[in-house]
């Protein structure tokens, strides 16, 4: 496992960028003349991948995921630097690119196998797999410009998932096709990860991430600026997603570590809720602070404070904001995680419709959410956290506490899943015909 399969040294990728479309002609047939600015697609990145890693990349739109993992699998030519990689790579970002399209697809199926570098034998024993995965019928034997775009993506999916690499690389691709299929490129992938290939995943979906990888990056403007836990990791690039810079999510870190070493300071409050419970030295806690989250907790339908629960009922989660600046609107949220990160439930008052209104500037305000949580037995956490929207339609962030407080979740009747279902059930003997 300590096998280094991938070790990138000091890597740039820089494109010419042009104001106009004829100073790039220009540029072509006169050796002197030059008028271009450079963008810096990879600047500078260095990464070692061992062997059996999965490793998740995130990193809003244009930071340089897909430049990356193009230069890893060879068809984009880095500026400077150098990629080492130590074993047969088989890559999933543009499905179908190896395809032609006056084809069939049984006859593409040959000739991706050629271009992934398998002999004839090797094609042949891979085909019927790659014929059952795909499922198209009939379409096989037609030429790949009839097939739909769904059809398409089975096929050309179908083909890069067979190959039996070293090194498989994601790219946002695990979900074409219908539901059925979804579920068979997620099956496959698990099968990878179980036999310990490695793995680069690129993925918007957090939850995916947090399922499926071993360790994560951020990569942000071409620049890697997280590689770690890959919880630590989601927690932070939610961050960015909303807006905070890398300076500002810095300074709140070396923040909260100043709080742990002085302690936490005690409410004003006459009663202070979150005392009450298990809190997590842990918490995630970002935000502008224009509002901010001072209080929470989980309470019985008669008021009292509760840190276990039965998943058959109801139970109040309460949360007390203080406005440091005038807020129109905020949208108090609630959210239930398991202790791997991923988001189990959660709603907020945006989407149950519920108008807060307007708050000044030392107003406070106490949001009560009324439910049942029907989860499995087990430990979670709860978060609480305020946001608004911007005129332009864009979200921020006034003050998230996530992974607040430790709760645990029993249960009276066996729960199969992940999900407490309490059916209804009729039996009907028929009689002997």
């Amino acid at each position: 496992m300590d096998e280094k399969v991938i070790k990138i040294t000091n890597l740039v990728k820089e494109y010419k960028m042009y104001a106009r479309k004829k100073d790039r002609l220009l540029e072509a047939v006169l050796p002197r003349y030059t008028n271009h600015a450079n963008f810096r697609a990879m600047d500078n990145l260095n990464l070692e991948v061992k062997k059996g890693e999965v490793l998740g990349i995130l990193g809003k739109n244009g930071a340089g995921k897909s430049t990356l993992l193009k230069m890893i699998t060879g068809v984009v030519i880095p500026t400077s630097g150098t990629i080492e990689v130590n074993g047969k790579i088989s890559s999933l970002l543009e499905l179908g690119a190896a395809f032609n399209g006056d084809l069939t697809g049984i006859e593409n199926i040959y000739q991706h196998g050629q271009v992934m570098g398998l002999s004839n034998e090797e094609i042949e024993e891979r085909k019927q797999d790659i014929i059952d995965f795909a499922d198209i019928g009939e379409h096989l034997y037609q030429p790949v410009k009839t097939y739909s775009s769904g059809m398409f993506a089975r096929l050309a999916f179908a083909c890069a998932i067979n190959v039996d690499p070293e090194i498989l690389i994601v790219d946002e691709v695990l979900s074409v096709g219908d539901i059925a299929f979804q579920l068979k490129c997620f099956k496959k992938f698990q099968q990878f990860k179980e036999s310990g290939k490695t793995i680069l995943f690129v993925t918007h979906n957090v939850a995916d991430v947090l399922r499926q990888c071993t360790r994560t990056i951020i990569i942000e403007k071409g620049k890697k600026i997280y590689d770690g836990e890959v919880k630590e990791g989601v927690e932070r690039y939610k961050k960015l997603i909303v807006g905070m810079t890398e300076e500002e999510i810095e300074e709140e870190e070396q923040a909260d570590n100043e709080a742990e070493k002085i302690g936490n300071v005690p409410s004003n409050d006459t009663e202070d809720w979150k005392s009450h419970f298990i809190q997590n030295p842990d918490m995630s806690d970002y935000g502008s602070k224009d509002a901010e989250v001072i209080d929470y907790g989980m309470f019985d339908l008669n008021g009292n404070y509760i840190n276990t629960y039965d998943n058959q009922d109801e139970v109040i989660l309460k949360s007390k904001i203080k406005f440091n600046k005038n807020v129109k609107d905020p949208i108090f949220t609630m959210t239930l995680k398991d202790f791997q990160g991923n988001d189990i439930a959660g709603t907020n008052t945006d989407i149950e419709k519920e108008l807060t209104g307007e708050y000044k500037k030392g107003d406070i305000a106490v949001c009560e959410f009324r439910q049942r949580f029907p989860v499995s037995p087990g430990k979670y956490t709860l978060s609480f956290s305020c946001t608004k929207y911007d005129l332009d339609g864009s979200l921020t962030v006034l003050n998230r506490k996530y992974d607040a407080l430790l709760i645990e979740v029993t249960t009276t009747k066996p729960t199969v899943g992940t999900v407490r279902i309490d059916s209804k059930i009729k039996i009907t003997k028929l009689g002997d015909k």
